[in-house]
């Protein structure tokens, strides 16, 4: 297997020592870090904050898999800069989706995990690599990385909408994808952004 990237390999680095952190100190950090709604428990850096942080082991360990997966071959590609641009650009537009449904909706509960980047990592790959063969754990069947974006796609927002699997911050998925979609316009000088 090549060498992981730096970012990605700080990125799962961090994440797994912070879930150790935040167990060994009681999820002291998560009610400091956590993306909480517009309100008393809400500070501004938790909208970068929260991307480090999760719920159970197995919530950090899909998101994890999903970064080295797709993370690591896209910076090897964009370069350490370019790929920490987009990071955080799915990350902060993940949050500004999450913020605006928890406010829609009069929802009290924070919002944990790297999924948001993710996602947007996720729809960069099958932007970039449109007819990759990719085998997903959960269905097991091959398909094309559009495809999988696709249909990932499609369950967030239809999970969302129905309320489905309560407890997952759906929106803040989708965000992280048009995070992710609108920084690559904006790479390509693409509408919304005039050509550069």
């Amino acid at each position: 297997m090549p060498a992981l990237p730096p970012v990605t390999q700080a990125l799962l680095l961090i994440n797994v020592a912070l879930f150790a952190a935040d167990a060994l100190l009681g999820h002291l950090l998560s009610a400091l870090f956590a993306l909480w709604p517009i309100g008393p428990n809400f500070m501004p850096w938790q909208v970068v904050t929260y991307a480090f942080l999760h719920g159970d082991f197995f919530h950090l360990f899909f998101n994890m898999l999903g970064l080295w997966m797709f993370g690591a071959e896209l910076e090897r590609i964009w370069g350490t800069k370019r790929f920490i641009q987009f990071y955080a650009a799915s990350v902060l537009t993940a949050a500004l989706c999450q913020l605006l449904v928890n406010a829609l909706l009069d929802s009290r509960v924070p919002t944990v995990g790297a999924s948001g980047g993710l996602f947007g990592l996720l729809l960069a790959f099958g932007m970039m690599f449109p007819n990759r063969i990719i085998m997903p754990l959960f269905p097991p069947i091959p398909m094309k990385a559009k495809v999988f974006v696709a249909v990932f796609g499609g369950l967030e927002l239809f999970f969302g909408v129905t309320g489905t699997q309560s407890g997952v911050a759906h929106f803040a998925h989708l965000g992280g994808m048009l995070g992710g979609f609108l920084m690559i316009r904006y790479w390509r000088g693409q509408s919304p952004f005039g050509r550069r």
